[in-house]
C-alpha cells in the first residue's frame, strides 16, 4: 500500500468511527488531546500523526490502532441495502420503546404523586 492510500484509509476510518460515536471533530480532538485544526487535516489526509497521537485517537474512538489503518471492506449493494433497512427498523422500534416507557413512567409518577399528597 502506498503512503497516500494509508493516509486516505486513516482519514476515512477516523471519520467513520467518529461518526459512529456521534462525536464532533472538536469532541474527538479534546478526547485525544490534539487540536481540531490538526484532526481536520488528518481527516482530509493532509497531515500524518505521530504514533502516540494514533494511539490516543484509537483510544478516544474505542478502537485499536490497526483499525485506523486497515481499509474498510466494501459491502455489496445488496448487503448495504439490507443493513440500511435494518437500521431504519431498529430506530423505529427504539423510538416506540422510548415513547411507551415515557407514557408508563408518567402514569406511575402521577399515581405516586396522588398517593403521597399531604
Amino acid at each position: 500500500m502506498e503512503e497516500k492510500e494509508v493516509r486516505d484509509t486513516l482519514a476515512s476510518n477516523l471519520k467513520r468511527l467518529r461518526s459512529r460515536l456521534s462525536l464532533t471533530q472538536e469532541e474527538l480532538a479534546e478526547k485525544a488531546g490534539i487540536s481540531v485544526v490538526f484532526l481536520s487535516a488528518v481527516e482530509r489526509a493532509n497531515k500524518w500523526p505521530y504514533l502516540d497521537t494514533l494511539v490516543r485517537l484509537a483510544k478516544a474512538l474505542n478502537a485499536e490502532v490497526y483499525e485506523l489503518l486497515t481499509p474498510e471492506k466494501t459491502l455489496s449493494p445488496d448487503t448495504s441495502a439490507v443493513l440500511d433497512k435494518y437500521t431504519e427498523e431498529v430506530a423505529i422500534i427504539l423510538a416506540k420503546s422510548v415513547e411507551s416507557f415515557e407514557k408508563t413512567a408518567s402514569k406511575a409518577l402521577k399515581n405516586l404523586s396522588k398517593h403521597y399528597r399531604v
